[in-house]
């Protein structure tokens, strides 16, 4: 019964960043990450369902997934609601803060669940886990990591799982845009929502398309690096901040012939125009520094979806959602290729990105994780 569950709020103590990370003083002076814990009595095998940003403190699989056996911590990063400032190389510190918090409870197994942008997340981490290699961000800036921070989990669960921020944002950021600094300047040519583009979008299109999202992607990233250089060379300050304009603007949204699943179009802001979602100021990525910009969206990133994962030796299951809007069978293959060999997989037949609405196929995840995770 739903009853026997009870979730208790944790503060875990986290190392210290970076001067401008947080505007709380008191965060920088006491920091700290939060998570919801929910757990019955006689379970004895964990799991931590975290993402690089949003907050996991209500995730959905909280109350059921305990109640099925597997106690879960819904865990917030440093960065929680706030990705301006967001470096992926603390939020893994996060994550291993959070799992060694879990095996001092005492638990036999400690499973990370990568749900959505949570995915690439905790590749990244069991990765580093199992064979720490990064000593500095992308920026160059160096990270006091070491092998006591990063206590390696059991297994990974990736559920309806984004490839990592680079590869999600190369798939949305739009590249019709002509001017950096004027956020409604459009090429036609490559303007997915001008009157003038015909759907279904043809192969050509695309190639196009995909090639020019790479070529902004490069070109944002060269001169987040020339600045950065110019500013620290010149003792102007160690970061600045800049916007990124549309950033949601993959034809998968609008053309659901393209990497076709069971999915709806319009993308996860269903019920609204996804022209209107573009432009406007709430959307992936949009607000960066030019050390995160490097950090979580750059191709420069050390944080790699799949490639992170194919350096792991932990089983992994994956989860499709066929009618997700915005993870695409494309991106489950690759996951699964990633995988190879130490892999169980399952399709949840109609399952959107959240489960909204859908309370009978979050039995079946449910049902999923804790079978494989027990």
């Amino acid at each position: 019964m739903m009853s026997s569950v009870q979730i208790d709020l944790l503060a875990i103590p986290v190392p210290a960043g970076v001067e401008g990370e947080s505007q709380s003083g008191l965060q920088m002076a006491n920091p700290r990450i939060y998570g919801a814990l929910a757990h019955r009595p006689g379970n004895r095998v964990a799991a931590i369902v975290m993402h690089p940003t949003s907050n996991f403190l209500g995730h959905y699989l909280l109350e059921p997934l305990a109640t099925a056996g597997v106690d879960i911590l819904g865990l917030n990063s440093r960065y929680v609601a706030n990705d301006s400032t967001l470096i992926m190389e603390r939020v893994i510190q996060d994550v291993g803060a959070g799992v060694k918090a879990m095996r001092e409870r005492g638990y036999d197994k400690v499973f990370l669940i990568g749900n959505s942008g949570g995915a690439g997340l905790m590749s990244f981490y069991q990765a580093q886990a199992e064979n720490l290699t990064v000593k500095a961000t992308p920026a160059g800036d160096p990270v006091a990591l070491d092998k006591e921070q990063l206590p390696p989990a059991d297994g990974i669960a990736i559920c309806a799982g984004h490839l990592g921020r680079p590869l999600l944002l190369a798939g949305l950021i739009d590249p019709s845009v002509i001017d950096e600094r004027d956020p409604v300047s459009a090429n036609p040519e490559l303007d997915i929502y001008g009157a003038g583009t015909q759907r279904p979008f043809g192969q050509e299109f695309m190639e196009r398309y995909r090639e020019a999202q790479w070529n902004r992607m490069q070109h944002i990233t060269k001169r987040a690096r020339e600045r950065l250089a110019y500013i620290r060379r010149n003792g102007i300050a160690n970061d600045e901040a800049f916007i990124v304009y549309r950033t949601y603007a993959d034809p998968r949204y609008i053309d659901v012939t393209l990497d076709a699943n069971d999915r709806k179009p319009g993308g996860t802001h269903r019920g609204t125009d996804p022209r209107k979602v573009n432009y406007g100021p709430n959307t992936l990525g949009r607000f960066c520094t030019l050390t995160s910009w490097l950090s979580q969206w750059s191709p420069d990133s050390n944080a790699q979806g799949p490639s992170d994962l194919a350096r792991t030796t932990v089983p992994v299951l994956q989860l499709e959602y066929t009618g997700d809007d915005s993870v695409f069978p494309s991106a489950v293959h690759a996951w699964a290729n990633a995988a190879a060999g130490r892999l169980t997989s399952q399709q949840i037949k109609g399952a959107n990105h959240y489960l909204k609405g859908q309370p009978e196929l979050l039995k079946q995840v449910v049902h999923e994780l804790s079978t494989w995770m027990r």
